[in-house]
Parts: C-alpha cells; structure tokens; sequence
C-alpha cells in the first residue's frame, strides 16, 4: 500500500473570538456568568471557555422571556414578517461561516472541512428553507378542514453534541417559522456554537425573548423539560434520555418531538458497484468519527462478495487520515469526550470478547485529547453488543446474509428504526427493501444524506415525530383553539 505525506494546512483559529466566560442569552442580552463549568477542546483536552451553569430560576427567567415574546411582538407578527428574520439569520450565518466552522471544530473536534463544507452550510439552508415556509403555511395541509393551526407558543429545545449548530438549526428554524419562542439548551460539552448563534439573533436584530438560550447539564435540561409554562419539547439525544423525557411529560398537555438514537443497517448486495459502495460505506460510519445517530455501523454483506467489500474496505481505511481536527487534510478527528472514548473503548473490547476480530490500519494517534483509530470488526454475530448497542464512533461491525429475505431480517432485527442503506443495480429490489425496512430513512447507493426539503426521523427506539420539510413543521403547530388574552394558563 502506497504512503503519501501531507503538508500540514490548519485552518487559522484567529478567525473566531472565544470569550474566557459566558453567561447565558435571556430575553435578547446575555448574562453576568455564574457558577461555570469548562468547556474543553477535544483534540487536545485544552480549555476553550468558562460557561455557565444554568439553575431553575435562570430556566424560569428564560421561559418567562418567551412567554413575554409570544405573547407579545412576535405573536403579532405576521408570517412574511417572521420569515424575513429567518432570512436575516440564514445570510449572517453564511457570512461568518468560517467563524462558525472553526468554532464548531475547536468545541466538538470534528475536521474543519466537515464543519466548513457541511456543519454550516446544511445550517444555513434550514433557515433559508423555513423562512419560505412562514407565509404560506396554510397551503402546508397543517391541520384539518375548518380548523387553523396555530403555534404551541414556548418550546423547550435540548440538542445534542455530535452537530451542535446543524442541530440548533433544525430546531429552532421550523419553531420560529411557525410562530413559536424558544428556550434552546445545548449539550454540556458543546455549548460555543449555541452562544454565538445567540450573537447572530441580536445582530439580525430578533425581537427579544424569541430565542433564549441557557446553558447547564442534564439538571438544566430537566429543569426545563419540567417547566410548567413550557409548551413544547424537541429533544435529539440518547434513547435513554428519550425515555425519561417521555415519561415526565406523561399525563401533561405539553406535546414531544423525539429524535433518539440508531444501529443503521447498510445492506450490500452483490449486484452493486462495490467500489461505489465502500465509498459509501466509509463516508456512512467515518463521518463525524461515527459519532451520528443514523451511522451505518452494521455493514450487512452479501456472502459471496464479503472477501472481496472487506478487502477494499481494509485498504481504503488505510487511506484516512487522522489528526488534528483543524488540518485541512484531516479525515477523521477527535472524539467528543472522554466519556465517549471509555464507551468506545468498552464496548469494542466487549465485542472481542466475545469472538469478532478487530482491525484498524496503522496510524499514529496524538498523545494528548481524545482518540480512537477507524475500527473493523469482522466475525460478528447477532447477538453480540457491538451487533445490538449504540457505539457512536468510528467502529464499523461487519455482517453477512445469503438471501434478501435474510438481508431484513437482520437489518430489522435491532430495537432502532432511523435510518438504513441499500446498495444493489436492481431499482425494484431497492424499493422491495425500502418498504421492508422499519427505517424512517432509507438511502438507495449512497448514505448519509441529508437536505431540508426531506422529513427525517425514526421508528421504534430511534424516537418520533419528524424534523425537518413539510413534515416537520407539523410538530410546532396544533389545532387547539389559542389561549385567550389574559386568561389563566
């Protein structure tokens, strides 16, 4: 196998300003900090900010803030005019795109040129696709004959830290669109993104209290899950979390969108371009370090051609590069977190364990932050862990199958439901597999893509609702009959 040297071409840090503490955004200003926590660069475990620890009454003063703004100004406002803050919104963050992409990479670790080329750019065009949608939202089939849908009026946003600003994005875009306020908390890990969007929204001149934002553990987040005054919640995140989420707001009238977790299946038949296919393979499960809940981290392969996939496979895993997240040249960066790597780590020694046989290709990991080599896993069964659970990292599990029949079977035989991958010449075999797989997504001869237009969500233990396109907008609206002026909620 052939060697290549790289020169080094690191994206400059100098473009964003990273402030020593933050408080949060309320109501249009940002906060004195108080009781802070630090944020760490992943790539090499450095302090990037203090931030602030979010308690019950800083969450109660951010709900309060948007109960103020939806009932306010922007409750009278009409759709045109919420639009045009979209619009506002989507061009100022293509204008500091790069602010953003550097920003994002230091916070996260993931390559600058996967923030750069997607992390803002997919950003950006949910807030360009949901300010088309704020004036014509009657033409959108929201609600049913004679009644109007109105927004639920202060929604509860708690997103993950695989896609800090892209998450953001598919939050709150389809929330103002339709007229609701946000109160957004973003993970612990990750919060930097969030506090600059909050710089965009009073540089695109938002009204205040449309979009508050506190940051905080999993204490903030239940804080505001909990909050009575809250109207909606929309949660990405773990099935676990999912669930506790779910159960606290049983009984109540506050509505859920739900975007959980996966074990995607990516099913190669031996009809397919197989040098297509690794291609998409390892864009499936490598991209973001594996770290995304609609990862294709089950590689079912048809048996005949297993030999020949996992040999392309292999040779092309020696081709990726590793390294610091801020290179240019990098392929694959740092994982999020320590506690991310420690799952990593258990859960692909658990798989040995119990009789697959690990391969990575040969690289140099740096010494310092957190690291993890792209990772193949031959020999597994069905009931092994790393068959069944949740990795989120750059550790691909190969399996096989004879017949299509089995190729569901298998790809279906999993408690997630999100997203799946088809590779096969024959279009009616792909439809026959779409419509077997309990996957909300199914990708025919490519993965892992995505546009605003196409509702995404999932089955089963991967959540519910639907985020993103017409779809999507369908969570932020409701046919109930608005509260009227001053009376008790």
């Amino acid at each position: 196998m052939p060697t290549f040297d790289y020169a080094p071409a690191p994206e400059s840090r100098s473009v964003v300003t990273i402030a020593p503490t933050y408080g949060f955004f309320i109501d249009g200003a940002f906060t004195r900090p108080k009781a802070t926590f630090a944020t760490l660069n992943p790539a090499d475990e450095s302090v990037l900010a203090e931030v602030s620890q979010a308690g019950p009454k800083d969450v109660d003063k951010a709900v309060a803030a948007a109960r103020r703004a939806f009932e306010g100004e922007w409750g009278r406002l009409s759709g045109a005019e919420r639009g045009k803050y979209l619009f506002r919104i989507a061009r100022i963050l293509q204008e500091r795109a790069r602010e953003f992409a550097v920003l994002e990479t230091l916070d996260n670790g993931k390559p600058i040129k996967e923030t750069r080329d997607f992390d803002v750019p997919t950003a950006a065009a949910h807030f360009f696709y949901h300010a088309g949608w704020a004036d014509k939202l009657e033409y959108a089939g929201l609600s049913a004959p004679g009644a109007t849908a109105r927004p639920h009026g202060v929604v509860a946003q708690v997103i993950p830290w695989n896609f800090p600003l892209l998450m953001l994005a598919w939050k709150i875009a389809p929330a103002l669109a339709t007229g609701n306020t946000v109160v957004l908390k973003p993970a612990e890990s990750t919060p930097l993104s969030a506090l600059l969007f909050a710089e965009v929204c009073q540089q695109a001149d938002l009204p205040a209290g449309v979009v508050n934002i506190v940051t905080g553990d999993g204490r903030t987040g239940q804080a505001l899950v909990e909050h009575p005054d809250v109207d909606k919640i929309a949660f990405t995140g773990s099935t676990e979390v999912g669930k506790i989420i779910a159960r606290s707001i049983a009984g109540t009238a506050k509505k859920a969108t739900l975007e959980l977790g996966g074990k995607a299946a990516n099913v190669v038949f031996d009809d397919a371009p197989i040098d297509q296919a690794v291609e998409g393979i390892v864009g499936g499960i490598f991209f973001n370090q594996g770290q995304v809940c609609c990862a294709g981290s089950r590689l079912l392969v048809q048996e005949n051609v297993h030999d020949e996939v996992v040999a392309k496979l292999k040779r092309r895993l020696q081709t990726l590069r590793v390294g610091d997240p801020m290179d240019k040249n990098t392929d694959l960066g740092a994982i999020n977190s320590r506690e991310q790597l420690d799952r990593i780590t258990t859960l692909v020694d658990a798989g040995v364990a119990e009789g697959a046989e690990r391969w990575s290709p040969a690289c140099t990991l740096p010494t310092k932050g957190f690291w993890y080599p792209p990772t193949l896993l031959t020999g597994v069964a069905q009931t092994h862990r790393v068959a069944t659970e949740e990795i989120f990292g750059p550790v691909l599990s190969v399996l096989t199958f004879r017949t299509p029949q089995e190729a569901v079977a298998k790809a279906n035989n999993t408690a997630y439901g999100l997203s799946a991958g088809v590779w096969t010449e024959k279009g009616s075999r792909i439809l026959w597999m779409a419509d077997q797989l309990r996957a909300g997504v199914v990708w025919a001869n490519t993965f892992n893509r995505f546009d605003p237009t196409s509702p995404f969500g999932g089955y089963k233990e991967s959540g519910y609702g639907r985020e993103g396109g017409r779809h999507g907008l369908e969570a932020y609206v409701t046919t109930t009959p608005a509260t009227p002026t001053g009376a008790t909620r």
